[in-house]
């Protein structure tokens, strides 16, 4: 997303050297530095028998993921990384540098947690930490034509009565161009030390398969493999859609992307994904428990999923093409689920393209609070008009009456 992480003909703050780790000496609470990433703080906690909810790629930046929300692979024991904040050292506009949590600045603690870079620039997060050892982990491959058994053991785990909270996962489809088509896998973990768990066993079981590399691991070790499945230095667009858990819609999803891929599938280095995770009431119920966040997910909406479309690519010639080809998909998907009774209004901000609302989505009473706290918190709305990049409160302009224009600021996140 151009301008989102730098910006032209202003100033970039680069906050990669605010990048320590600290353990309080009980190992309850973690204070991370909004330059640290993933990376840095599993190597240190995993030797410690702890861990925190973080990314799960290593080389994602902490503070960009908390802010946006946050899912991890613990997301259904602690919900959303953000709810697990204990509290945020933030550099306010007018130079104070603050803390916020549930006993001061609580109404800024609250808006950070999905909030954004839209209040002051987060300088340190102090996280809840647990005990952690070693996690069952990986990825499962298999050839597309186990779609159905793919995607009916999708929404069985998502819609369990009794969610078993150690376990995760991602289901992909993805299309390599040079590979010469699809092919469909699991990110799978389980949180406890516990081989082939029974609740993971309907993606393990799934034949034929192409490969696996489920083993007994710590969090860093499944946090890196990540990373090498993810090309480097390619052109990328991020959509993102929230549906009802229905194995039929998520089928014909998956046909409607196949179909739309053939009018760009020559595009020279083409990477094309259809992802679902699962968003059950074990995840979204956390939020109440831990001081609430903005999101505006209710636990009583049941399962639900969180679909991305993510597409890499080499060369800019293929932009309007790839950008178009993308929208059409979850066009053609929303008015599908329109018809279904599945349209769902939440976007994950973390995957979101540039032309989407996610902060809308949280609903017109969560984002009134935001832009209260912006009021509050940064009353000249430099946040707003100076740090153009990402999603602003009063819309892609960032304006709102009263505001101070003309200084541009970009928070390195």
């Amino acid at each position: 997303m151009a301008g989102s992480a730098n910006i032209e003909d202003g100033v970039t703050i680069d906050m990669s050297s605010i990048d320590a780790v600290d353990i309080a000496q009980s190992k309850k609470v973690v204070s991370i530095g909004a330059g640290a990433r993933w990376s840095d703080v599993y190597s240190k906690l995993d030797a410690l028998g702890i861990a925190v909810g973080g990314g799960r790629l290593s080389n994602v930046g902490v503070a960009g993921f908390i802010t946006g929300g946050g899912m991890s692979f613990f997301a259904p024991r602690y919900g959303f990384v953000c709810d697990q904040v204990q509290n945020f050292e933030v550099a306010l506009a007018d130079g104070q540098i603050v803390n916020a949590n549930a006993t001061s600045r609580a109404d800024l603690w609250f808006a950070l947690k999905g909030g954004s870079n839209n209040f002051g620039i987060v300088t340190r997060f102090d996280l809840k930490a647990f005990s952690q050892g070693k996690i069952w982990g990986g990825s499962v491959y298999n050839p597309i034509t186990t779609l159905p058994d793919q995607i009916q053991a999708f929404v069985e785990f998502n819609n369990a009565a009794s969610f078993d909270t150690n376990a995760a996962l991602i289901n992909i489809y993805i299309y390599i161009r040079h590979l010469g088509g699809w092919t469909a896998s699991n990110l799978l973990v389980y949180t406890k030390p516990e081989v082939n768990p029974r609740v993971l066993r309907p993606f393990t079981d799934i034949r034929p398969q192409l490969g696996s590399t489920m083993r007994l691991t710590t969090l860093s070790d499944v946090t890196h493999e990540q990373v090498n499945t993810v090309p480097v230095g390619a052109r990328q667009l991020f959509l993102t859609r929230t549906y009802g858990n229905d194995p039929h819609f998520l089928a014909q999803v998956f046909h409607i992307a196949n179909q739309t891929l053939q009018s760009f599938s020559s595009t020279p280095g083409l990477v094309y994904c259809l992802v679902y995770q699962p968003l059950p009431p074990a995840i979204t119920s956390h939020a109440a428990s831990s001081g609430g966040n903005p999101l505006g997910l209710d636990p009583a909406d049941g399962p639900q999923v969180l679909a991305i479309l993510s597409i890499q690519w080499s060369n800019a010639a293929n932009d309007n093409v790839i950008n178009s080809a993308a929208r059409k998909i979850w066009q053609q998907a929303d008015e599908l689920a329109a018809r279904m009774g599945l349209v769902r209004k939440w976007l994950y901000l973390n995957y979101a393209a540039e032309d989407q609302d996610p902060l809308g989505s949280y609903g017109e009473k969560n984002l009134g609070k935001l832009r209260e706290a912006s009021r509050k918190y940064d009353p000249t709305g430099l946040f707003q008009t100076g740090v153009p990049g990402g999603f602003k409160l009063w819309g892609k302009g960032g304006g709102r009456s009263g505001t101070v224009v003309g200084m541009k600021v970009q928070e390195g996140l």
